[in-house]
């Protein structure tokens, strides 16, 4: 009788090992982090659902001979409101939900934390959002554990100074050739957040060698409601423009003051609210003429991006910000999974490192610390203005060689031309 009870019990241990590793591979769980309440968020899940249910349309993804189906995860990180609630969040995914993947983070100080979340699990965290450069730093620092790291959007801090400053420096010349403006005053205004030091910290030093005066620096919260004190200074400062960098929420009431105010400052940076289509509706048309860096456009920056663009904006009444890179990342990550035949994430990271994608974004390569590639024939960014009620692209228009075909011409706003226009 022991012997047979020992018998049944391996059978017994046989049978719970074999359905529980059918049931493990049944999907792929890729776990979407982000502040699901905002914008951000909203965009990191769409980008994600729009990827995967095409994915999952032809049969999911392709592992060892099998196909899987991915299943998502929503990952509710409440970074914008409360940093410290993002780490636990991405715990509770990867201990309870059991998440295989990561894409997502947006706030570049609960992304650290994050990040070593992931990292001390060993879970790929494809990054969608936090823009610091030190995310990727990590990696060539500490390349066995941060080597599951790659940031697929958006261009990092760097990167993302020099289009602002090639946008301003755009800006600056129109005015000076319509306006007569030889050497425009830029007031600095970023919120306060750990993301945009570097480029006021670059604005501080470039903007004087761009021949143009600082009027000012102005750093109200990310979530600020109302910043008329700020633009009220920066009118008595006698600014011509206004250099931004807002990636929160605090971007709708700036912009909405702004036109309501008409402060007589061309506008001009990030302001990720006026990426998306209901910043229109939210300002009430008053942020018309703002201008924002951007990932996407209207406009031919790879065959997929206008594809990608018109489905998106038809599936969630939006016009897709950079968090909507998650699109990207998964099918970056599904071309990584059927190549090595494995989701072993070890086995992975070479196949990462070796990605050359072309995205909604444009074509991404990661560089050796898991960043992606900016510069001509790569991911650009690009410049929108938002032109009585359409977002257009104005930028890039004859940089490095590239034109993309649908962008326009630059506009000042018509109160901006009023007030400084020489007679």
């Amino acid at each position: 009788m022991r012997g047979w009870g020992r018998i049944f019990g391996s059978v017994i241990v046989l049978l719970f090992i074999f359905f529980g590793s059918i049931s493990i591979a049944q999907d792929i769980k890729i776990g979407v982090a982000g502040p699901m309440a905002f914008i951000q968020g909203q965009h990191h899940w769409f980008g994600a659902e729009y990827a995967v249910e095409e994915i999952n349309a032809r049969g999911g993804v392709l592992v060892g001979g099998k196909r899987l189906p991915i299943k998502l995860i929503k990952i509710d990180t409440n970074e914008i409101l409360n940093v410290p609630d993002a780490a636990s969040a991405v715990e509770r995914a990867i201990t309870r939900d059991k998440v295989d993947f990561l894409v997502g983070g947006f706030r570049t100080e609960a992304v650290f934390a994050m990040q070593d979340v992931a990292m001390d699990y060993k879970k790929i965290f494809m990054g969608c959002g936090a823009a610091h450069p030190e995310l990727c730093a990590r990696v060539a620092k500490d390349y066995n554990k941060y080597k599951y790291w790659f940031r697929v959007t958006p261009i990092n801090s760097m990167f993302l100074a020099k289009v602002d400053f090639i946008l301003l420096g755009m800006v600056g010349k129109i005015m000076g050739m319509e306006l007569g403006i030889p050497k425009p005053k830029v007031a600095i205004f970023a919120e306060k957040a750990v993301w945009a030091d570097p480029i006021v910290a670059a604005a501080k030093e470039n903007i004087p060698k761009m021949g143009m005066e600082i009027a000012g620096e102005w750093r109200p919260s990310a979530t600020a409601t109302d910043v008329t004190a700020e633009l009220s200074a920066i009118n008595a400062s006698g600014a011509h423009i206004i250099f931004t960098t807002i990636s929160g929420p605090m971007g709708i009431p700036y912009a909405k003051k702004w036109g309501e105010l008409k402060i007589p400052a061309a506008s001009v940076g990030i302001n990720v609210e006026a990426q998306k289509k209901g910043f229109w509706e939210a300002t009430g048309g008053l942020g018309n003429y703002d201008t924002t860096m951007n990932t996407y456009a209207r406009v031919e920056i790879t065959s997929v991006t206008i594809p990608f663009y018109d489905k998106f904006t038809a599936k969630a009444g939006e016009f897709p910000t950079y968090n909507a890179g998650t699109n990207d990342a998964i099918r970056i990550l599904v071309n990584a999974i059927e190549k090595a035949g494995t989701l072993d994430a070890d086995k992975l990271v070479p196949e990462l490192e070796r990605t050359d994608f072309y995205g909604a974004a444009g074509r991404i390569v990661f560089t050796k610390d898991h960043d992606v590639t900016w510069g001509p024939n790569f991911v650009t960014a690009t410049g929108t203005q938002w032109q009585d009620g359409k977002l257009m692209c104005v930028w890039p228009v004859n940089w490095e060689g590239i034109t993309y075909k649908g962008a326009v011409k630059y506009k000042i706003p018509p109160w901006v031309v009023e007030k400084w226009k020489k007679k």
